[in-house]
């Protein structure tokens, strides 16, 4: 964390030693100052909106800490300064500009933070006067009996979460009422709890005059793949019925391409090694063992993770992302220890 940080919340205005030291941090890391348009001409305007802001919503955000991700506030400082607050603020001016209903994808793998990121973002965006709604792709699930019939007919749908497991026909209605400026919408929301984990649709949540949405999901924007490099894919797609999975599983992303041309901007959260996922996922499990709770074993987390791989592969569906600009707007990096490393457009990493 910069030094001067560490005294930010001791003090109630910025004076010219750490507004300078807060210029001198922002500026030398040329990727994020980029990713933010920050120039040594705006920097210092930059410093004192970003200094306002924060004071503004740390009452919120440490509130958030303590009872979401019951830790210290101040064990966020950094990221909450470095990222979050001027992807609110960089957010809310993309909605300004467009002058109707934003909408922001956010992509991300188990583990990578899609909910905390939007819990923090929906504190900021409310402070900067707007009216925000997370939505996860989760919430568009298909019922828990359409997703036993569409299992039937398709036995290897084991779980849910690849595509053909999503009523995208909801999703495209209910961000097209939200483009529409609808004042009155209806939520679809999934509790995963239900059927004994299986999980279904629950009461849908009512909105009103919604500005800005927060779309996350671990596959939302990701675009169907030439099918030859299905010839020879990484592991552990290895036989001939894994290709054949991944190959229909890509088809039915074609599916799913209305529903991304909704996006106004996408984000992608990525791991330095996309699999960390794995050892995020059983560091989880072990946590939430260690507590009395019953949860799934290393060989199992492991037939689970694969699972997925099998689905939409990270190498194969979303490292090219990270080079398309017309596709990607900003790329964050994710270290081992889940620490926001670096956030950059691509093709400038």
């Amino acid at each position: 964390m910069n030094t001067w940080l560490q005294n930010i919340l001791t003090i109630t205005k910025l004076n010219p030693t750490w507004q300078q030291q807060a210029i001198d941090a922002t500026l030398a890391n040329k990727s994020t100052a980029k990713a933010f348009a920050i120039t040594p001409k705006n920097v210092g305007e930059v410093i004192k909106t970003r200094f306002d802001l924060f004071k503004s919503i740390y009452p919120n955000f440490s509130q958030f800490c303590q009872i979401n991700l019951q830790i210290p506030p101040e064990q966020m400082l950094g990221v909450l300064w470095d990222y979050w607050l001027p992807l609110g603020i960089k957010i809310a001016s993309q909605r300004q500009q467009l002058g109707h209903s934003y909408i922001q994808g956010i992509l991300g793998g188990q583990g990578t933070g899609k909910t905390t990121m939007c819990g923090v973002l929906q504190i900021i965006l409310h402070q900067l006067g707007y009216n925000c709604l997370s939505l996860s792709l989760d919430d568009l699930y298909k019922t828990y009996s359409d997703r036993l019939i569409l299992q039937q007919k398709d036995p290897r749908l084991i779980w849910r979460g690849p595509p053909g497991t999503h009523d995208v026909d909801l999703g495209l209605h209910l961000l097209q009422q939200i483009r529409q400026g609808n004042s009155h919408i209806a939520v679809p929301r999934f509790d995963k709890s239900l059927h004994q984990g299986a999980g279904d649709r629950t009461t849908p949540e009512i909105v009103h005059n919604i500005d800005i949405v927060l779309f996350e999901g671990w596959f939302v924007g990701v675009q169907p793949i030439n099918p030859t490099l299905f010839d020879n894919p990484p592991p552990p797609i290895i036989t001939t019925e894994d290709k054949n999975f991944a190959r229909d599983m890509n088809t039915k992303l074609q599916n799913y391409l209305p529903l991304w041309q909704q996006l106004d901007s996408l984000i992608v959260l990525y791991p330095q090694d996309y699999r960390l996922s794995l050892t995020w996922r059983k560091q989880a499990e072990h946590q939430m063992m260690a507590t009395g709770k019953p949860g799934m074993s290393d060989a199992q987390i492991e037939d689970f993770v694969n699972y997925f791989w099998r689905t939409l592969h990270p190498e194969l569906f979303i490292q090219p992302l990270l080079k398309i600009p017309t596709t990607v707007d900003l790329v964050i990096e994710i270290t081992c220890d889940r620490i926001w490393s670096k956030i950059y457009q691509p093709g400038y990493n």
